[in-house]
């Protein structure tokens, strides 16, 4: 493309971005990333990183040893009355720690990877829309608005990848939409000065119950995340599968959480809160496809990403940055256009054979769980289970060896392959 101004174009620099930007950037691509905000800025997340997410983490070498960053051994999972902790996998795949880190200074850390490879970032540019090749129908650049005044901007390049998160403008301005049978979910979290901030395990709850009624459950899950600074994230999270989904008021929930908890927990203070309640959809199950459409390549949660088992959304967007990033170096190396397209075309494919049948049981949990006379039996009878947990564990976090794993590994494998592919 003559006039180009990058060999590709990253819409976004959250970790799916990022990553994107610094696997080109690594194999000498020309990357231009476009970010609406300034570093460092805040997002609305759980903070708690599993194996999965720290494997590529490794992989972009990012320095996880320093300030800011705490690791966790495993899950502490507690419902049905009992109290479990289970430690990540060992496995060959993965590595057997998980981190906490605040969305602060994790996105900062990994655009700054990225910057290191030799992407070129400009903040405070908010891309409004794609540019189409008249002739071609394919996208060959963006629109946006540049800077305090919004001025407008145009930048060109054969290629664009949209991680650009849950409000998928770029995607949505293509014509791809949600799709309305996958999962999706709402999160909402705050930040409480606790001595609870220094633990060894993520902390997920099954079942809530508020200050006001004991004897209620209310619905939907919560979690306790030490960041190792004084202070703990905590939040819930509703799925759609639940009736409660859309019609409570997610934030008061929260709140009657904590007035419910220990005094020695000192999250039942409100003076001991830092910072407001936010919340946030979780796009799952490849909620929005396709994931290459004429020029445009979707990555994380634009790409609706987040694993329906856990709501984790990090590890999926750094792991499609890095794909996407594989299969854009191969197919620009192609003059030929129709190849090109066939080479770009390998990638949704490719994530379609990685996490299709993974996230179609992803999505029948999820229609399971939102049944509360179901989340109660499974509760009270897998709870008290330690190896039964292991396992479910292993399902939930998608942590498998898929060669020479154990027994639980290729059970796992194999119901992932029997299953068709969302």
């Amino acid at each position: 493309m003559t006039n180009a101004d990058a060999d590709v174009i990253v819409v976004g620099a959250g970790p799916g971005g990022s990553s994107a930007a610094f696997h080109l950037a690594r194999h000498g691509a020309r990357v231009l990333i476009l970010e609406k905000s300034e570093f460092p800025r805040e997002k609305v997340c759980g903070d708690g990183l599993t194996p999965r997410a720290v494997k590529q983490l490794i992989a972009m070498g990012v320095d996880t040893e320093g300030d800011g960053w705490t690791r966790n051994r495993g899950l502490r999972v507690i419902g049905g009355g009992v109290r479990l902790e289970l430690d990540w996998p060992d496995l060959a795949s993965f590595p057997n720690y998980g981190l906490t880190r605040t969305r602060l200074g994790f996105d900062e850390a990994l655009v700054r990877r990225a910057q290191a490879m030799g992407a070129e970032l400009r903040t405070s540019t908010t891309v409004t829309g794609p540019i189409f090749d008249d002739r071609t129908g394919r996208v060959v650049g963006v629109q946006a608005a540049q800077g305090p005044d919004k001025e407008p901007r145009t930048f060109r390049a054969p290629l664009v990848i949209a991680a650009d998160g849950v409000s998928g403008r770029l995607a949505l301005a293509m014509g791809i939409t949600k799709r309305e049978d996958r999962p999706i979910g709402v999160a909402v979290r705050r930040y409480y000065k606790s001595p609870r901030h220094m633990d060894d395990y993520l902390e997920s709850w099954l079942e809530l119950r508020g200050k006001t009624d004991r004897s209620k459950l209310l619905p939907g899950y919560g979690w306790i995340f030490g960041m190792g600074d004084g202070r703990v994230n905590v939040g819930l999270g509703v799925l759609n599968s639940s009736v409660e989904f859309g019609k409570s008021n997610y934030r008061e929930m929260l709140t009657d959480w904590m007035n419910g908890t220990p005094d020695d927990w000192e999250m039942n203070d409100e003076a001991n809160a830092d910072g407001p309640i936010l919340g946030a959809a979780l796009p799952m199950g490849f909620n929005r496809v396709p994931h290459y459409a004429r020029g445009v390549m979707l990555v994380g949660d634009s790409g609706g990403m987040v694993n329906p088992f856990n709501g984790e959304g990090i590890a999926y967007a750094m792991e499609s940055g890095a794909l996407a990033a594989e299969v854009a170096i191969h197919a620009l190396a192609e003059n030929d256009l129709l190849r090109r397209e066939r080479m770009l075309g390998f990638y949704p494919a490719e994530l379609k054979a990685r996490y299709g049948g993974y996230y179609r049981l992803g999505g029948w949990f999820v229609k399971l769980i939102g049944r509360p006379e179901v989340m109660r039996f499974a509760t009270k009878h897998g709870m008290p289970h330690p190896t039964l947990m292991r396992f479910v564990l292993k399902l939930l976090a998608n942590l498998t060896d898929q060669r020479g794993g154990d027994a639980m590994d290729r059970v796992i494998y194999a119901m992932t392959k029997v299953v068709p592919a969302v």
